[in-house]
């Protein structure tokens, strides 16, 4: 069992900045997949950034070069540095864990960017 919460939500204007974090309760070193997901109300949750096993990282299309994922394994954090935020990234943003066939998920965090 692997317990996963997410902080660093909150209210930001759009252009601005946020960082999530996500605390793991186990080691996330070499764990095949840790993601960031993201659901806004009336959609679908999508995948915005994730970390594989290997080291690659991949991004949703509608965030590549505003938004970056990291992880510290010394410390089992994972973090979604988000610049340039648009009122469309409104949402809320979850932590997602994969263990062989497991899927692990936070509470989720709420982000909402609005003037």
């Amino acid at each position: 069992q692997v317990q996963l919460v997410e902080s660093g939500g909150g209210l930001v204007q759009p252009g601005g900045s946020l960082r999530l974090s996500c605390a793991a309760s186990r080691s996330i070193l070499n764990i095949p997949f840790v993601g960031w997901y993201r659901q806004a109300p009336g959609k679908q949750r999508e995948l915005v950034a994730a970390i594989t096993g290997w080291g690659s990282t991949n991004y949703a299309d509608s965030v590549k070069g505003r938004f970056t994922i990291s992880g510290d394994s010394a410390n089992n954090m994972v973090y979604l540095q988000m610049n340039s935020l648009k009122p469309e990234d409104t949402a809320v943003y979850y932590c997602k864990i994969t263990i062989v066939t497991t899927d692990y998920w936070g509470q989720g965090t709420q982000v909402t960017v609005s003037s």
